[in-house]
């Protein structure tokens, strides 16, 4: 696949067009109808919890929050290829990815409401924390990567960043190490066209960004990130080639954020309805039910009790953050050092007084 799909000449992997037909039945990896049927569902429900986030931070309950929409497709074949000793280091949108790797709701509504406790990830293991400083996370999967080889463990790194940190030194760094080291990585970029309000062609003069892969001696495929089979399929050779000490791989998934950068953002500033139109029709959901449904395996009035029910879920996972105890004060500070030296005590104390303060003022 890595060979005959060249970024150099600049060919995208697909396996079904934008109605969710098949453009060569032989392309489509061997995946059970119900496993196909289980990520069409995994997709449905991160996108349903997806929604629900932004309106419960609009509503004030929720701080800040990255959104996921229209970019299902690659965490949930992410979730479907990764096997429980594998690593999953994220960016932050990978939500689908997530809840396949065991991580509950609550946890991750935990995450982004500023509870530090959310990042544990109890249920989820080898699940390392979002990163939001861009690509900082990439070095870390090179060294879990090369602990790995060194542990002789079978474990593969799925690592993801997104197309705006390409441009960062630890993107370099990273492909670079894992190149000259031959880790078990599998660097995922989720080429969504902005970082925030940059678009792709301003971010770099390569013809696409899997062709980054060249320089650094690895394999690298540029792959229609809104069509499941294709990614599934992506991933599956990706991760066979890492499981057999064969190193790294680069992936890059051509998609498109739907929603704001986050709900901080507001897209309509440097993006036009009419290209929100065009990916609209790209939609990974829309073209996955197009394929089943066209199969007999589901029908369009199946989404209504499917989504009702999911909806139920979210807030369930949603009251349990909600009535979550308060984060205590001290463990902002306390937790740096074996023991607090005098400039955080007096940080800690200053923090309080404020507090007290505003408290007054009530």
């Amino acid at each position: 696949m890595f060979e005959k799909y060249d970024p150099l000449k600049d060919e995208m992997f697909r396996v079904m067009d934008d109605k969710g037909e098949l453009i060569d039945p032989k392309l489509k990896p061997a995946i059970p109808d119900q496993d196909v049927i289980d990520a069409y569902k995994l997709m449905q429900f991160a996108r349903t919890a997806d929604l629900m986030s932004v309106s419960y931070q609009r509503q004030g309950r929720m701080l800040t929050y990255p959104p996921n929409l229209g970019q299902e497709a690659i965490a949930a074949a992410a979730g479907k290829i990764m096997k429980p000793q594998d690593w999953l280091v994220p960016a932050f949108r990978e939500l689908g990815a997530y809840l396949a790797k065991g991580a509950k709701l609550s946890d991750i509504f935990l995450v982004w409401g500023g509870h530090e406790d959310g990042s544990r990830f109890s249920d989820a293991p080898n699940f390392i924390p979002s990163a939001v400083p861009i690509a900082s996370q990439l070095p870390h999967a090179v060294g879990i990567g090369w602990a790995v080889n060194y542990k002789k463990e079978d474990s593969v790194v799925f690592a993801f960043v997104g197309d705006g940190g390409t441009s960062e030194g630890d993107f370099h760094e990273a492909l670079n190490f894992a190149g000259v080291w031959k880790v078990p990585v599998i660097f995922i970029i989720q080429n969504n066209q902005y970082a925030i309000s940059v678009p792709v062609r301003k971010q770099t003069a390569s013809r696409n960004l899997a062709v980054k892969s060249t320089a650094y001696g690895i394999p690298g495929i540029k792959v229609d990130g809104n069509d499941f089979f294709a990614m599934y399929a992506a991933l599956e050779e990706a991760a066979a080639h890492a499981r057999q000490g064969k190193g790294a791989v680069l992936i890059e998934a051509v998609t498109f954020r739907m929603g704001a950068h986050t709900t901080s953002d507001d897209p309509t500033l440097y993006r036009t309805k009419e290209e929100e139109k065009m990916w609209a029709e790209k939609d990974p959901i829309k073209r996955l039910s197009a394929y089943l449904i066209a199969r007999g395996l589901r029908q369009e009035s199946d989404d209504e009790a499917l989504l009702e029910q999911y909806k139920k879920e979210v807030e369930k996972e949603f009251a349990v953050y909600e009535n979550y105890p308060p984060y205590k004060l001290e463990d902002v500070f306390k937790y740096h050092y074996k023991e607090m030296p005098g400039e955080l005590k007096r940080q800690q104390a200053a923090y309080e007084k404020f507090l007290n303060s505003r408290e007054v003022q009530k």
